[in-house]
């Protein structure tokens, strides 16, 4: 036993001394906005899919967003299953869900924002948790939806109030993206904006184009998970140190 504490104590002076990271492993849980996208739908890219380019190459980043899902499908599905599985010690799991909680009309994905949709949250932060790793719960990104005075609309209700009141209760860390991609498409407006969301030419896979003011093209996918990191790097987590500066 003295054997094995001597060797475990010289390995961890020698990652001091040489600078060598430990290894990290994060999963994402969420929706289209976050999820990886086939070739044939590009330019339609998931903030989740560029996350990877703003760690070190000491973190690893598990995409289990799918498109159409709620916190309510993910769990019913056995997605949410097959991540715990794979959780350990010193793991992150980021927590995006809302868009399709507020589908009211579909039983399967519906959830009432106090209720189940913060029901479910609570369950997916103390089971990572009870695994050992770090959850962190992210707000939805907005739609792209303005006035005639070129406001942007609120579209999400009281699902990022009902996760924010979660955050604080659990006290767990919360980056809200719709607060922060709010500010970002506000200050480009109406129109610029279009860069951020999927309105595309038309092309032989799409004649009409597409004018989708939900899901993102690359640009915005990278703008917003930039806006992830910066925030990332604000909260008490060992993540944060392991953010890389983009060029």
């Amino acid at each position: 036993m003295k054997i094995q504490w001597s060797i475990l104590i010289l390995v961890l002076i020698l990652e001091a001394c040489t600078g060598v990271q430990k290894p990290i492993d994060v999963y994402m849980v969420g929706d289209s906005t976050m999820s990886d996208k086939k070739a044939e739908v590009y330019p339609e890219t998931g903030w989740g899919q560029v996350f990877d380019e703003f760690f070190d190459e000491q973190v690893t980043v598990h995409n289990h967003a799918v498109n159409g899902r709620s916190t309510k499908s993910f769990i019913t599905e056995g997605r949410w299953q097959t991540v715990l599985d794979s959780l350990k010690q010193g793991d992150y799991v980021f927590i995006q869900f809302g868009h399709n909680d507020q589908k009211d009309q579909d039983s399967a994905r519906y959830t009432d924002p106090y209720g189940t949709y913060s029901q479910n949250l609570e369950k997916y932060v103390r089971e990572s948790r009870d695994k050992g790793a770090t959850p962190i719960l992210l707000t939805s990104i907005v739609r792209r939806k303005f006035d005639e005075n070129g406001q942007l609309l609120d579209t999400h209700g009281d699902y990022p109030l009902a996760m924010r009141a979660v955050a604080k209760e659990l006290d767990v860390g919360l980056i809200d993206l719709q607060k922060l991609t709010a500010d970002l498409v506000q200050s480009m407006g109406d129109e610029p904006s279009k860069e951020v969301y999927l309105w595309t030419e038309p092309n032989d896979r799409f004649p009409e184009g597409r004018q989708d003011d939900t899901h993102l093209r690359v640009v915005g996918a990278k703008k917003v998970a930039e806006l992830v990191a910066n925030e990332l790097v604000k909260l008490p987590n060992d993540l944060a140190g392991r953010v890389v500066q983009q060029n």
